[in-house]
């Protein structure tokens, strides 16, 4: 991969195709979508924090920390999917391939919430 002169400024709640490897052990692998969750005002690196998505199980469906995500045009997403909390990452933005979509803030807020579970907040 090689860096942009120009890098994306990805902003909370939106989707973004995302390289994630190299990747170790059950981390999220290959270049996959995720949402952007983190707030503006923190941080001062070319880094964000996401959400990876991945494709929808029904047996996720009492899963706390995978939020389902259905397909529209606003979002970018071909499939139903599961937003996973817990594989909550920070990024460069040098990760970010191409921008798909965006969330509702209701979807993004579910997320966040999922997150603080995962986290103890």
């Amino acid at each position: 991969m090689t860096p942009s002169k120009n890098p994306p400024v990805p902003s909370r709640g939106e989707v973004w195709e995302i390289l994630f490897n190299p990747s170790v052990g059950a981390e999220v692998r290959k270049t996959r979508p995720a949402v952007v969750m983190n707030i503006p005002a923190v941080g001062r690196l070319p880094l964000r924090i996401v959400v990876p998505i991945t494709g929808w199980k029904e047996s996720w469906a009492t899963t706390p920390w995978l939020i389902q995500i259905k397909p529209s045009r606003r979002n970018g997403l071909t499939k139903v999917s599961a937003a996973d909390a817990f594989q909550t990452k920070s990024l460069s933005i040098q990760r970010f391939q191409t921008r798909l979509g965006e969330l509702s803030a209701d979807e993004v807020e579910q997320i966040a919430a999922a997150i603080c579970l995962c986290v103890g907040g």
